[in-house]
């Protein structure tokens, strides 16, 4: 099988000249969703972004928009509370790169990821959480897929803005001051939050459109030959049998029920 093709070979197959360009902010997409942000970071720099790496976050929310933002050439740092190496739900440790401390305080992009287990413990950590009301109040964007969002909600930072999150705990934004609102990628002025697990690619792929212009994007989405086709229909509440959404629901029922303490333990600070 052929290896996942890297940053120095995409930049390749989009040949120097558009490489270039897009770096400089001069290769924009069609005009549509992401017309009026396709003109790149400020001053052409390579974006910033801080992904957030936390126990029992899941890895797929982090290794999906990480591979999109690889290719997008941006600067990624996976942020912890320390250097020590993080486990996620299946076992694969993460290696932070910085500290809350070193992290750059003017980034494009803070992004959190999810893991309802994990995310619980973040809305209860005054450390994380100031760590996130600081580097996301100066962000140009800061955003989450799944749970992740009850954790940017918790640190004050999706206040009166439209967020989606994991299905079974879009309820609880609203506790938070957040509007609920269902979809796969929300935006809504300078957050954006994405759905559950796979939704991360989505979520990444748009922001790369955000950054770099459609354009850009779609090449990424090309290379990682993104082009799903599940076996069942059955990825959404909306979709899937009844019986199988309430089976859900009643087996993750002790952790939802947390996560609802949490929220509103956060709403009370």
């Amino acid at each position: 099988m052929d290896s996942p093709m890297n940053r120095r070979e995409f930049a390749g197959v989009l040949g120097t000249s558009a490489l270039l360009g897009a770096i400089s902010g001069s290769v924009a997409g069609p005009a549509g969703a992401h017309a009026a942000d396709a003109q790149g970071p400020p001053s052409g720099k390579r974006p910033s972004i801080a992904m957030l790496v936390h126990p029992d976050m899941i890895l797929l929310d982090l290794a999906g928009p990480q591979t999109v933002f690889s290719l997008l050439m941006a600067e990624v740092h996976l942020v912890g509370k320390s250097l020590a190496p993080v486990a996620t739900d299946v076992g694969i440790r993460v290696q932070p790169t910085v500290t809350f401390t070193d992290c750059p305080q003017n980034l494009d992009v803070l992004f959190v990821p999810g893991g309802l287990r994990g995310t619980i413990k973040l809305m209860d950590d005054p450390e994380t959480l100031a760590f996130l009301a600081d580097r996301g109040q100066r962000a140009r964007y800061a955003t989450s897929v799944c749970t992740g969002s009850l954790a940017l909600a918790a640190a004050g930072l999706l206040r009166g803005h439209r967020a989606t999150s994991h299905w079974y705990v879009r309820h609880l934004l609203p506790i938070m001051g957040a509007v609920e609102s269902p979809g796969r990628v929300v935006e809504d002025r300078g957050r954006i939050t994405g759905g559950g697990v796979t939704a991360g690619i989505d979520f990444g792929l748009y922001l790369a459109a955000k950054l770099r212009g459609e354009d850009y994007a779609r090449r990424i989405q090309l290379v990682i030959e993104y082009d799903p086709a599940p076996p069942f229909a059955s990825g959404s509440p909306e979709r899937a049998d009844p019986a199988a959404v309430e089976d859900v629901r009643q087996r993750r029922a002790p952790l939802i029920k947390a996560a609802e303490a949490a929220a509103r333990r956060a709403a009370a600070r």
